[in-house]
């Protein structure tokens, strides 16, 4: 089985996303030193307890999440589930590695890239032919829907795309043309979707204010799941780096309904 070292790992990682571009929440990169070598991932979205388990009965050397963990103002105590979490890739030797922002704006390996092309919708470009973006650190990508559609038929497709029903805000019969997305909780991002004039904005969650907002705009919102929406960036992630170096990479969907 092919492996490659750990150093090596965090450091095409953090080249590839460019990790140095984003003020984040959270540490992005290598979390948790484990075993200097790695030849099988398991990547997830959340590092819960679940994923850990899952990772320690694949007999894994490395996880890989967009959520990780030492989030801004989380209480610095470690008990409870998070000492529980701790011990256990401590006490595996596993890696732990999470990309949070980085993970969202990657242009083609991204939630928001990924998301976009499981729904079929097409990005517009800039001049420099990368996607048309909006909002803090352009995590809202802007496009279309082609053809055009209605908002009961854009929350159908992404019904049966994420296998979820979407929490939708407008009119059922409302034409979408114009589309703005950002994976996760996004959802105080929809003022930059209204400004930059898009019909209809798809994130993860929502707020109460969000109602208020897209019925006064009318500009449509559509809460897909926050799991639901950034299941795809780390698979193709993992793919990249199963191509990359040639080691086992095993996506574990520990599903949420939030």
């Amino acid at each position: 089985m092919n492996q490659v070292s750990t150093r090596e790992l965090a450091g095409w990682l953090n080249a590839t996303l460019q990790t140095q571009r984003f003020k984040d929440y959270c540490p992005n990169g290598l979390q948790v030193e484990g075993k200097a070598t790695v030849s099988h991932i398991i990547t997830g979205v959340t590092a819960s307890q679940a994923l850990l388990d899952a990772a320690v009965q694949a007999n894994a050397d490395a996880i890989l999440v967009h959520h990780g963990w030492f989030w801004k103002n989380e209480s610095a105590v470690v008990r409870g589930p998070k000492r529980k979490r701790l011990a256990t890739v401590l006490a595996h030797d596993i890696n732990l590695f999470a990309y949070h922002l980085p993970l969202d704006a990657h242009p083609t390996l991204g939630n928001n890239a990924q998301l976009g092309r499981l729904l079929g919708l097409v990005p517009d470009l800039d001049e420099a032919g990368q996607a048309r973006t909006c909002g803090p650190d352009g995590l809202v990508w802007l496009g279309r829907c082609q053809p055009a559609t209605t908002l009961g038929e854009l929350s159908h497709r992404i019904c049966n795309a994420l296998q979820r029903q979407p929490l939708i805000v407008g009119n059922a019969q409302q034409k979408i043309e114009t589309i703005a997305w950002c994976t996760g909780g996004a959802q105080s991002m929809l003022q930059a979707a209204i400004d930059a004039g898009a019909d209809a904005y798809i994130t993860g969650e929502a707020s109460e204010p969000t109602f208020h907002m897209a019925q006064e705009t009318g500009t449509a919102f559509l809460g897909a799941g926050h799991h639901a929406t950034e299941r795809y960036g780390v698979q193709a992630l993992g793919r990249a780096i199963a191509d990359e170096f040639g080691v086992r990479v095993d996506f574990v969907d520990i599903d949420n309904p939030i």
